[in-house]
């Protein structure tokens, strides 16, 4: 019986490796088509200023090579065993809910935090004053700031179902309002936090009003076209924003009235320490972590309220949403507003932290990395955008310093200027992989004597 069943199983695999030969050689062929332009040809300019062109057929076949082999390794191994793992949960009628939790399931996010609080002061310790600012800011600040952004954004699209693609306009009004108001007025980073982001609500509103019958396509369009308005005025009245020569000088944020200077009554002449910029980078990286747990706190208590379910709701089903009474006007605006907010946060923050802003750093493509890094996490679960912003952002982040790769690609390859295509590559492999996102379970803020994670298998594809 069981060389039968070997005898049998030796055509299903000799089937297998034919079908993966001919898919890689297809993907080998597209990767080729998608590829020859932008890596096989490169353009560049000779000493007497002729444009000509540079042949990287090498650089080229290993981006095909990378293609076919793993698109091979995709149909004849990977598939298979997933196919077979579902199968087998299947049979033994085994449900994809998750009952028991381990000591790190369970103590993730105080590990995390307690990482969190510990990081720049084990990098400062390890790297130096000089060393520890490109590992603070790069990987640090910068990845809070998506963080905060994207966590402001799933109230919008993750809780209340609303698809916004102008979400850096909130982002930009917030940069704007601290720069203009700072540098007009005279007035403190602390006074201008808060108003930055009533600001940004107030606009959200304003935004929220003309959408209120719109949902899907329609609403995507909509708040791009928003988006792409606040850039255009941004760029166009220069009397007061500069246009794209930007806004410079703008002041930087103070600890309770201490600058971080080389003044009598500086940061580090008050404490007796040495004179360094990384101190400034350290209070900002604190700053922008209290941010985001403001933000982190703020949204797990509105789930929980009243607001939040009705949020939600509309998600799920807006005429089930009005058959119930909820007032769905007041719902949307209230997701935008709460939204914007955020983005006003992160936007004056993003301000104080640059000491200048211009038009370039509020393009659609920053809407679109904010939006992916929600969808990539899964859309409601605060844990699952943490870890995706991690990747994507620090990510790129990474490439900058794989010199190593110029020993692989040639001297002239520069990582950071595919990140974008690697960011396009990740985000492709995570959907196939795990389509509702990194953290795809659920936790219900409704429930009946104990709560239980529910697997995303059990939602809506897209849905929260």
């Amino acid at each position: 019986m069981e060389n039968v069943v070997r005898s049998a199983d030796k055509p299903a695999k000799a089937g297998l490796v034919q079908t993966g030969i001919k898919e890689a050689l297809f993907a080998a062929l597209i990767a080729f088509g998608m590829f020859v332009l932008y890596v096989g040809l490169k353009t560049d300019q000779n000493i007497s200023n002729e444009l000509i062109i540079i042949q990287r057929w090498g650089l080229l076949a290993i981006f095909v090579a990378v293609a076919a082999v793993g698109r091979f390794l995709m149909v004849v191994f990977v598939k298979p065993h997933l196919d077979a793992r579902k199968l087998k949960k299947a049979r033994s009628g085994e449900l994809d809910i998750s009952t028991e939790k381990g000591f790190f399931h369970t103590h993730f996010l105080k590990i995390a935090l307690v990482a969190l609080l510990l990081y720049p002061p084990f990098i400062y310790a390890v790297a130096g004053p000089q060393g520890s600012l490109k590992w603070v800011d790069n990987f640090g600040i910068q990845i809070l700031i998506y963080v905060m952004l994207a966590w402001g954004l799933n109230i919008v699209v993750g809780l209340a179902g609303l698809l916004d693609l102008g979400y850096v306009a909130f982002y930009a009004i917030g940069a704007y309002s601290y720069a203009l108001l700072s540098s007009y007025f005279g007035l403190s980073f602390w006074v201008l936090l808060p108003l930055s982001g009533v600001l940004a609500a107030l606009w959200g509103v304003i935004l929220g009003f003309p959408v209120l019958r719109l949902r899907g396509d329609y609403l995507a369009i909509v708040t791009l076209a928003f988006g792409e308005i606040i850039r255009l005025v941004i760029i166009n009245w220069t009397d007061l924003t500069k246009g794209t020569f930007g806004i410079s000088g703008i002041p930087k944020a103070t600890l309770f009235g201490i600058p971080f200077d080389a003044s009598a009554g500086g940061f580090a002449k008050l404490f007796h320490l040495p004179m360094s910029s990384a101190y400034y980078k350290i209070f900002l990286f604190y700053l922008i972590l209290a941010l985001c747990m403001l933000t982190a706190y703020v949204t797990i208590r509105l789930r929980r309220m009243p607001i939040g379910r009705a949020w939600e709701a509309l998600r799920e089903d807006e005429i089930a949403c009005r058959s119930l009474g909820i007032n769905t006007t007041t719902t949307k605006l209230t997701a935008f507003a709460t939204g914007a907010m955020f983005g006003g946060f992160a936007g004056s923050f993003f301000a104080a932290r640059q000491s200048f802003v211009s038009p370039e750093s509020f393009v659609f493509l920053e809407s679109a990395v904010i939006l992916a890094i929600v969808v990539l996490g899964g859309m409601g679960s605060l844990t699952g955008i943490a870890i995706a912003a991690i990747v994507m952002v620090g990510g790129t982040e990474v490439l900058r310093e794989m010199d190593f790769l110029k020993a692989v690609f040639g001297p002239d390859f520069t990582p950071e200027l595919y990140r974008m295509l690697l960011f396009g590559l990740a985000m492709v492999v995570v959907m196939l992989i795990k389509p509702r996102g990194f953290v795809g379970s659920r936790e219900p803020t409704a429930f009946l004597k104990e709560r239980k994670a529910v697997s995303g298998s059990f939602t809506k594809e897209g849905h929260g």
